[in-house]
């Protein structure tokens, strides 16, 4: 049975829009980005990140949201500028990496070709990439949106089709739940 609130949202007893939009968005193939972040003590980090988006044309801004409970929120609230490094497929291997392990036990970078980007950010040698400078954050819940206004990068492999949300549905989260 429906009505309405004294806001005029529609509601029902049962909320069947829960699983309406539970079913709706896990069925979307969000394209993953690895993000990295590096604070003024020269501490580092990255993590495996799917909740994004082309925020405007004119000027050029992107949103990156991440967990509160990710390791690498910890260092991006105090970072200057992210790397966003698209993955594609055959990147299966380093989202396992960032997305699986936690900051909190491993370095995540050992063993990787890593350059150091704009502002100390490490970037993953290899991969398409573009750095944005901070501009705001914006708490979202259990997430936190960070704008950025994008300055400069590389992108050399757009024929290798992008890893979607759908090739890492499996994996656990390296950080606690």
């Amino acid at each position: 049975m429906w009505h309405l609130r004294d806001a005029g949202a529609m509601t029902s007893s049962e909320d069947p829009s829960t699983d309406a939009f539970e079913s709706i968005v896990g069925d979307i193939d969000y394209p993953m980005y690895l993000v990295t972040a590096a604070a003024g003590d020269g501490e580092r980090s990255g993590c495996l990140v799917g909740f994004t988006t082309q925020a405007s044309i004119q000027p050029r801004r992107f949103v990156v949201m991440m967990s509160k409970e990710n390791h690498t929120f910890g260092v991006a609230q105090q970072a200057v500028v992210l790397v966003v490094h698209l993955l594609r497929r055959g990147d299966e291997e380093l989202a396992s990496r960032f997305g699986e392990l936690t900051g909190d036990r491993v370095d995540k970078f050992e063993g990787l070709a890593v350059l150091e980007g704009p502002g100390g950010t490490p970037v993953i040698e290899g991969l398409d990439w573009f750095a944005g400078r901070v501009l705001r954050t914006f708490d979202c819940g259990d997430h936190v949106a960070f704008l950025l206004a994008p300055h400069e990068g590389v992108a050399l492999r757009g024929a290798n089709g992008q890893l979607g949300f759908q090739d890492v549905r499996g994996m656990d989260p390296g950080h606690s739940s």
